[in-house]
């Protein structure tokens, strides 16, 4: 029998630490646990927040509704000459399954090792670092439609990716339940080296013929040095997605800017580093209430304790308008705002 909470507080459950509180909550720990909660009209015509990790959501006000805390857990394979086949419940924490791969060989996630959150969220939100992104090793994924009751199998052709964008976050948000992921890894490794400080740490640690164990550790202690850890001040990672221009708009922006950090993007476009940005609008370390940037990565949001969600939602929309005003490049937040802000 699935226990329903009430007036229960999130701030444990997110990882920017905001206190909030949830009208109703419920933990699923197995898809059935789904049908039963559907199975009562009332949990139809409330809205609902779907919540894995807490680490990539801003809460700007006491949620309303029922939130549905996923705590799916699992983690299974299946080997077929050099491919192999990882399954996930939706609440396994994503680093646990990375280091599970890791450890036993499985190339294709190195590169995403210590993102926070969970195994569910991770094709929603289509999460990348480090020149890899979800969709480059998922397979498909199985989801609780709300609507029909029923548990459908996604493809990678029905999750339509994007960068950081995918179904579950356009035509289909708030109307699926993602209860494991499916990803297809090789025990033949093809290494990712060339994004980011990964091959300047690998040379520093005289390595040269690198393992997918090399290669996770490197990225790990580049997050370390980078990004504040959740349980010691509040944040969830990167706030901002990076921009993504078209080469004349990166032709003119460049012209003006020379020294901007960019990255191809496919034919035509160019993607920016939105920490770059920030940091040439003098925010890297900036300290605002009890808000502000963190001192080693202007990308990154942080509660210093007490901030309310609406504080680090009004500090973010001052950052927006700076780096438009310099720039003229419209930054979008990459965590998902719940609530409405004032």
């Amino acid at each position: 029998m699935l226990q329903i909470q009430e007036n229960t507080s999130l701030k444990h459950l997110n990882t920017f630490g905001i206190e909030a509180h949830a009208r109703y909550f419920v933990e699923i720990s197995h898809e059935d646990d789904l049908a039963e909660l559907f199975a009562d009209e009332k949990w139809n015509n409330i809205p609902r927040l779907v919540l894995g990790g807490g680490s990539n959501m801003l809460m700007v006000n006491d949620f309303d509704g029922l939130v549905i805390r996923i705590n799916i857990r699992g983690i299974e394979h299946r080997i077929n000459q050099d491919e192999v086949i990882v399954e996930a419940g939706g609440g396994e924490v994503w680093n646990d399954l990375v280091n599970f791969c890791v450890d036993r060989g499985f190339a294709g996630m190195e590169n995403l090792s210590l993102i926070p959150g969970s195994v569910g969220a991770s094709p929603i939100q289509n999460i990348g670092a480090y020149g890899v992104e979800i969709k480059d090793v998922f397979e498909s994924c199985r989801a609780f439609e709300i609507a029909t009751g029923q548990i459908k199998t996604f493809t990678h052709a029905d999750c339509k990716f994007g960068y950081r964008e995918s179904i579950f976050k356009s035509e289909l948000k708030g109307q699926c339940i993602i209860t494991s992921v499916k990803y297809k890894l090789s025990l033949t490794p093809n290494l990712n080296l060339k994004y980011g400080a990964i091959e300047q740490e690998l040379t520093a640690r005289g390595i040269t013929n690198p393992t997918i164990k090399d290669v996770s550790a490197v990225v790990s202690h580049i997050r370390v040095s980078k990004l504040p850890d959740p349980s010691t001040i509040g944040n969830a990672g990167s706030f901002f997605k990076n921009p993504v221009i078209d080469v004349d708009k990166f032709s003119l922006l460049i012209t003006n800017h020379p020294g901007v950090v960019n990255y191809p993007a496919g034919e035509g476009f160019i993607k920016l580093a939105a920490g770059w940005l920030i940091e040439q609008c003098g925010w890297r370390g900036k300290v605002v209430g009890n808000t502000g940037t963190w001192k080693n990565q202007a990308l990154v949001l942080v509660n210093h304790g007490g901030a309310t969600g609406q504080e680090v939602y009004d500090f973010s929309s001052q950052i927006i308008d700076s780096v438009y005003a310099k720039f003229g490049v419209k930054l979008e937040r990459e965590v998902n705002i719940i609530g409405n802000p004032g």
